[in-house]
């Protein structure tokens, strides 16, 4: 949706894959953006364009130690936090403070200066779901204990920290709850499994699927998963809406396109699935497409295509 005139917007977790891609659809339609990022997995160079762009301002600071931005914002958009897996295990401190004292940083800053506030939910909120595909009125069957609790629950306690917000200091929210989104600008070491498998195949080596490969996941491309995001920002529905890529695979399948689509020849390892890992995931994204007009663009080949040359452009940076 086309905005009429142009908003100051803060974006925490700018230097992301998908912070950065949002941050340059901001300026690209006459947004001014401040963008604020510690890197501690976001990268300097997502953010090259935006950079040199004249409407853009850049805060290198852990929003869990405070936001200091001066002037107005018309809007803040909150999605700062480490997010794969990986991270669950080498960082879980960092997550529990950003998905809790960042949270309400940034929940503060947004009511102090009356902007409108987006919190990136996760699909993680969902847990093992219970029920397929997952819509937004789902609850949840979520482990509050366990490696990857640090996250799941840190984006259940955000989605009630805005609401709370909403209801006590009457502010303007939106949730998104976001699925496995992938695509250029992804950190090789990222630990997730598109990533993973792209890096792998590249170098020749053996595709690591844990489990037998049957889980599924449903994979959103960046530029859909933000077009998506930025859609929910600029209506009137408070949320929570689902923006995800309701095509679902196996992760199997998922590694037999890689193979195809790089030409390894190293085929795949088999290892021990992790702890609460998901056996299904499927977005019922009907509240986005009724209400919001949204649906994804690019199919999982032509996505993965366009990473595959990103990562082959990037080489082993």
């Amino acid at each position: 949706m086309a905005v009429s005139q142009q908003q100051r917007i803060l974006v925490t977790g700018a230097a992301g894959m998908l912070g950065s891609h949002i941050v340059d659809v901001l300026l690209a339609r006459g947004d001014a953006v401040v963008g604020v990022d510690n890197f501690l997995t976001g990268a300097k160079a997502n953010l090259a364009a935006a950079l040199e762009h004249p409407s853009f301002e850049f805060l290198e600071a852990d929003i869990s130690d405070g936001i200091d931005v001066s002037g107005s914002l018309d809007a803040v958009l909150h999605l700062a936090s480490p997010a794969s897996p990986l991270h669950f295990r080498t960082m879980p401190l960092e997550i529990l403070r950003v998905g809790s004292i960042g949270t309400l940083n940034a929940l503060d800053l947004a009511d102090r200066t009356g902007a409108k506030y987006l919190f990136a939910s996760s699909s993680e909120v969902y847990g093992e779901p219970e029920v397929h595909p997952q819509s937004e009125s789902y609850l949840g069957n979520v482990n509050t204990l366990g490696e990857r609790s640090c996250y799941d629950e840190t984006k259940r306690f955000g989605e009630a920290a805005a609401d709370t917000y909403r209801r006590d200091r009457d502010l303007d929210i939106r949730i998104v709850r976001i699925f496995n989104t992938y695509g250029p600008r992804n950190r090789a070491d990222d630990g997730r499994v598109v990533p993973n498998f792209i890096t792998q195949a590249l170098a020749n080596l053996p595709l690591s699927i844990f489990g037998d490969g049957s889980q599924t996941r449903s994979y959103c491309y960046v530029e859909d998963q933000a077009a998506g995001i930025l859609l929910l920002l600029d209506s009137d529905l408070t949320g929570p809406v689902n923006i995800g890529n309701p095509t679902e695979h196996t992760v199997m399948q998922l590694a037999e396109i890689v193979i195809e689509l790089t030409g390894s020849t190293a085929g795949v390892q088999l290892l021990p699935l992790p702890q609460n890992d998901p056996v299904r995931r499927r977005p019922d994204v009907t509240r986005a497409q009724e209400l919001l007009g949204w649906a994804p663009l690019v199919d999982l080949e032509q996505g993965l295509t366009q990473t595959i040359d990103y990562f082959r452009s990037i080489g082993s940076r």
